[in-house]
């Protein structure tokens, strides 16, 4: 009996003593890290993915893979992270429908307890436009004859419940004025929508819309967040045009999975602020009608919540039932 309690003894320390040191006590990225995208290649949020994840991956010494899972406005992707192993190697790349739960009878994650911010990446603002027929030549002139005909004038946006929807919803409950809504299949249609003269207002993306606007086929009134764009400059904000406080739009951020230990949630946070201030990263982004974000948990995190409450009451306003 004590011979095989002896050999047992030292069969155990043997296993111990050639066994690799635990997974947790292996310096961070000791592997590859995925970031998941939960939307087709080619889009806002596949970009952002790229442009980060590769010097992400050169500062880091590892391969960073992007894994484009598209469906269900981002949810299956970001239900996927949150239910992963929480070791810093499988990571969420979304944008602002994250911050819009309410839009969802069910979902399979609860962004407050599943997902652990990381850094915010851009910031997408939103264009107010109208078709050049429309006798506004500003903001307040809109406001002005949308209060003079309460629902005469038809706005159109990329889909209910859309950041384009909410946008020009957050600004008729601040100024008080009613237009009749006509939803699109994405943001593109809405464009054609304006400019054949179907509707006669839009909040788009900046990318979508800047084409038509140079081409003088539309008419760009503001800017919905509280500086102006880098890439249309002469166009005021709306926060700057008579809706005092407007700051709405599209954004894209990193998530972890809930759990995740906070030393790897920092070194990740630390390198998306040092990233986002690389000269090249930055033209890359403004090139294509982004602001540049980048910001690391503790601030993304307050960012958040904020949202969070904006744009529950957003879709709340719109009258838009969960789908």
């Amino acid at each position: 009996m004590t011979r095989t309690l002896s050999l047992l003894s030292f069969a155990i320390w043997a296993v111990c003593a050639v066994s690799p040191a635990p997974l947790m006590a292996q310096p961070y990225p000791y592997k590859p890290i995925r970031i998941l995208v939960g939307f087709q290649p080619g889009g806002g949020v596949d970009m952002s993915a790229r442009t980060v994840g590769q010097p992400l991956g050169a500062s880091l010494g590892q391969s960073v893979v992007v894994d484009n899972r598209p469906g269900a406005a981002g949810n299956i992707a970001a239900g996927y992270v949150a239910k992963a192993t929480p070791d810093g190697y499988t990571l969420l790349m979304s944008n602002s429908t994250i911050a819009s739960p309410t839009l969802f009878k069910s979902l399979p994650f609860d962004i407050r307890k599943d997902l652990d911010p990381v850094g915010l990446i851009a910031i997408g603002p939103s264009v107010l436009i109208v078709h050049p027929s429309v006798p506004a030549r500003n903001v307040k002139e809109l406001i002005a004859l949308a209060r003079a005909q309460p629902k005469k004038l038809v706005y159109g946006s990329g889909g209910i419940g859309n950041v384009t929807h909410l946008e020009m919803e957050i600004m008729n409950s601040m100024v008080g004025v009613q237009m009749t809504h006509v939803p699109y299949k994405g943001s593109a249609p809405s464009i054609v929508g304006l400019v054949s003269g179907e509707v006669q207002a839009v909040f788009s993306s900046i990318p979508s819309a800047l084409g038509q606007i140079r081409a003088g086929r539309i008419r760009a009134l503001g800017v919905s967040i509280l500086k102006r764009s880098s890439v249309l400059p002469d166009v005021p904000t709306l926060d700057e045009s008579g809706v005092p406080g407007f700051d709405a739009a599209s954004w894209y951020a990193v998530f972890a999975p809930a759990g995740t230990p906070k030393n790897v949630v920092a070194v990740l946070g630390k390198e998306v602020v040092r990233i986002m201030n690389v000269p090249d990263v930055r033209e890359r982004f403004v090139s294509d009608g982004f602001e540049p974000a980048g910001t690391g948990p503790a601030e993304f995190t307050k960012f958040l919540r904020a949202e969070l409450v904006k744009w529950a009451k957003a879709v709340e306003t719109a009258g838009v039932k969960p789908e």
